[in-house]
């Protein structure tokens, strides 16, 4: 492990690492595979095979790349709450990307019987937060998080407040606000506006997952090392698609098209 640099090793697979799951009491190790299917043919316009075994760090590169594929000038991309993170989807924004993804919840003070952070209400105007007791968090300091400039807002009335014993735990309850947190503001309207985006999600891009799965077997990948796993993904991507231009059109007009 110290001559390898890393923090894993697979002695099986040497690009092998292991992958997060919440469904599974274990890990499974592995590799990382991204599709992006459109939601008209359910065809895979794009995808991506790697050993990073989260998904946060993919959603800009598979939206552009799915962007590309369908030579579309701005796209909308539907994902779930594991590819959520503020960075990419400020990076969609940027390009012009529409992303709907729901916003992950990690506190557990809602579970706790306590108000977390959807019940304090920002306003634009005053730069300041309203708390469930109609009380204001003003900004007192930026500090740096990960590497992102991170707002602070408190006030200094909970000491006195009827609602502190259902709010915090702690000499004062805190709120941070990421400096570009307008962004995923405008993204979290937009979700809002339509309900129906994780249905739609979900009827289309588990699919492709589900019938893949179901032709490789038990035995799941057969290759070893990273750039023999991208390739047989790669046939198992062509495969599909190929399967399902048949049912869409028929064997002659895919034939004709070809």
């Amino acid at each position: 492990m110290r001559a390898s640099g890393g923090r894993q090793i697979s002695l099986t697979d040497p690009d092998a690492r292991a992958m997060t799951s919440q469904s599974h009491s274990a890990y499974v190790v592995g590799y990382n595979v991204q599709n992006a299917v459109d939601t008209q043919n359910h065809l895979i316009v794009a995808h991506e095979l790697s050993n990073v075994g989260i998904d946060k760090g993919h959603l800009s590169s598979m939206a552009s790349k799915a962007r590309d594929a369908l030579e579309a000038e701005t796209i909308e991309v539907l994902a779930d709450r594991g590819y959520f993170k503020s960075e990419e989807i400020a990076a969609c924004v940027e390009a012009g990307i529409e992303a709907y993804v729901p916003k992950p919840l990690t506190s557990n003070a809602r579970a706790e019987g306590r108000f977390d952070r959807r019940d304090f209400i920002y306003e634009r105007e005053t730069n300041s937060y309203v708390c469930p007791a109609g009380e204001k968090l003003t900004y007192r300091m930026t500090t740096m998080s990960s590497s992102r400039a991170m707002h602070c807002y408190w006030t200094s009335v909970c000491g006195t407040c009827a609602l502190k014993q259902h709010c915090t735990t702690s000499l004062q309850r805190r709120v941070a606000r990421w400096e570009h947190e307008d962004v995923l503001d405008r993204a979290q309207e937009r979700l809002d506006r339509r309900p129906d985006a994780m249905v739609v999600r979900r009827s289309t891009v588990e699919h492709p997952f589900a019938s893949i799965k179901a032709w490789m077997g038990a035995t799941h990948f057969k290759m070893k090392t990273l750039q023999h796993v991208a390739t047989e993904m790669a046939l198992h991507v062509l495969a599909y698609n190929l399967k399902r231009v048949m049912a869409i059109l028929g064997v002659r007009e895919l034939l004709k098209a070809m």
